[in-house]
């Protein structure tokens, strides 16, 4: 049985598909970027990964990047080494998790990210906050809902 259902609960109610918006903004709240996402979520019960995310991400340009991360859990939290991402996931309370983190794209960048579920559990608000020498440069706002 995969860990996290056990020791990480408020994590497990993400599991699916949820589609969203990004909106990036810069320190004085001007947007920068947003792109439309699709994001699945799943925690297998058997293999090498506790966790794994599938992204999918498209611009009205019509670029679209997908990746994938999974993830294993280990001291208690949730971690990241992709070569793309590295970090960690803890659960805050029962709907809200909180993830540290660092991006290859990024040099010098670290980053804070929020996620809170709603009740229902249908819909949920993401943050991440950009840090570069000690200050916020940048925000994500991510909303999102579950189609599946």
């Amino acid at each position: 049985m995969n860990p996290l259902r056990d020791h990480m609960p408020a994590l497990v109610r993400h599991a699916g598909l949820w589609e969203g918006t990004y909106r990036t903004v810069d320190s004085a709240g001007v947007e920068i970027d947003r792109h439309a996402s699709r994001i699945e979520v799943s925690f297998p019960d058997d293999g090498p990964h506790a966790y794994v995310q599938r992204n999918c991400f498209t611009w009205p340009d019509g670029r679209v990047v997908e990746a994938e991360y999974p993830g294993v859990y280990r001291d208690g939290r949730l971690w990241w080494d992709t070569g793309l991402i590295s970090g960690h996931a803890w659960q805050g309370d029962d709907r809200t998790c909180i993830l540290t983190w660092e991006r290859t794209d990024a040099p010098g960048a670290h980053l804070y990210e929020l996620i809170v579920l709603a009740p229902d559990g249908l819909s949920r608000a993401r943050t991440w906050h950009w840090f570069r020498d000690g200050h916020c440069f940048q925000r994500t706002l991510i909303d999102e809902t579950k189609v599946a």
